[in-house]
């Protein structure tokens, strides 16, 4: 997995998270981690570039829902105690954090694991970049 990272400038300054390669067990922690450091930088829009991203796996899918959270204020649990999971989405609290985090570019099979579980009905997912950029 490699993630990167840029900054465009819309209505509101929004960096953008592109990543490349599977989003699965062995690396959700990284998209979060990169995530958290971009929050606690002071970024409070952020647009997810899955346009490389052939698979997501539940880990992968814990992590952008984590990101929701992340940008919606709430703080993370510590490695000891664990990451929220799914049994913690709840769409009132979410929305806070579904203004500020986007998707884009999703290949068809990670669409059609974002639709079956439910999330594809919460984020907000763009296929083109400008029109993302302005969407916040």
């Amino acid at each position: 997995m490699q993630i990167s990272v840029s900054k465009q400038e819309g209505r509101v300054p929004v960096t953008i998270i592109q990543l490349t390669g599977e989003l699965d067990a062995s690396n959700y922690t990284d998209v979060i981690n990169k995530a958290q450091e971009s929050y606690d930088e002071g970024v409070r829009d952020l647009l997810i570039d899955l346009t490389k991203v052939p698979y997501v796996s539940s880990a992968g899918l814990m992590s952008l829902h984590t990101i929701v959270l992340i940008f919606a204020g709430q703080s993370m649990q510590s490695k000891e105690t664990g990451r929220p999971s799914f049994r913690a989405i709840n769409p009132q609290l979410d929305s806070a954090g579904l203004q500020h985090v986007k998707l884009m570019g999703l290949q068809p099979a990670v669409e059609q694991v974002l639709d079956v579980v439910g999330l594809k009905q919460f984020l907000d997912i763009h296929t083109d970049l400008q029109k993302a950029i302005q969407s916040f």
